[in-house]
């Protein structure tokens, strides 16, 4: 694991046209904006690749997935622009998933908060050992699941975002994502989980491209506004960052757990 302050995202591609991205950051592979930009190019560069047949989507380490959006980042942004720049970085993401002509696979093998459920969200497919609990904290730092919402819903329904949105501050089993539709299939252990992917990419890879896309098309049905939502979420949320409660929030957080 690089060890790096930054943080940096990673890709590899394999002899039969998988393709690994990876990113990792120090704060429970948080994600600031440099990081967020670097997936979407990655994403957007397997996608445009003919010799990839489908991608990975994955964070380093064994512990958590992703803590969603780096806390030390929005608390240096000073205006409505720069939030709103910041929050369209995660849209970026969850666009660039679903614009992507390739098989979307997201590997969670622990925690995923805020936009680390975005990011599961945004999979095609995606699988999770049972240490990968879910939250949305949006609401106790004074903002709101906006720009990743849309995913959220699309997967796991209305209710269950409303119950994941509302228990702001408690963690909702692995189990429970996977019984919501978050998680296609949950693994006992991390080896499990690898082992899974590993044989569904294979069998993936061996399709015909054009009837993948094909399905690609189908899953993703409806959302053709998501470029245009997605900002305009992402602008509310830059807004909302920069309110004294948000501020006062992030920074206890920092001084404790999130």
């Amino acid at each position: 694991m690089p060890a790096t302050d930054n943080g940096n995202v990673s890709f590899f591609k394999s002899a039969n046209g998988v393709a690994t991205i990876s990113f990792y950051h120090p704060a429970q592979n948080s994600l600031p904006a440099a990081l967020l930009n670097d997936l979407t190019a990655n994403i957007e560069q397997a996608g445009n690749d003919d010799e990839v047949k489908v991608i990975v989507l994955k964070s380093e380490g064994d512990r958590t997935f992703c803590a969603g959006a780096s806390f030390d980042e929005l608390l240096q942004i000073k205006d409505k622009n720069a939030g709103a720049l910041f929050f369209s970085g995660f849209a970026k993401v969850i666009n660039a998933c679903r614009k992507s002509p390739k098989i979307v696979i997201v590997r969670v093998q622990g925690k995923a908060v805020g936009g680390g459920v975005g990011l599961a969200a945004a999979a095609d497919y995606c699988l999770a050992t049972q240490f990968a609990a879910i939250k949305l904290s949006e609401l106790a730092i004074g903002i709101g699941p906006f720009v990743i919402s849309p995913a959220v819903t699309r997967k796991i329904g209305l209710p269950a975002f409303s119950q994941l949105s509302i228990r702001a501050t408690d963690f909702q089993t692995a189990q429970w994502a996977c019984d919501k539709g978050l998680y296609n299939e949950v693994f006992q252990d991390i080896a499990g989980l690898d082992a899974a992917i590993a044989e569904l990419t294979a069998k993936l890879s061996s399709y015909h491209q054009d009837a993948l896309t094909g399905l690609k098309q189908i899953l993703w049905e409806g959302t053709e506004d998501w470029d245009e939502l997605l900002t305009r979420r992402a602008a509310i949320s830059g807004e909302l960052v920069l309110s004294p409660f948000t501020q006062q929030a992030l920074q206890r957080f920092l001084s404790g757990n999130r």
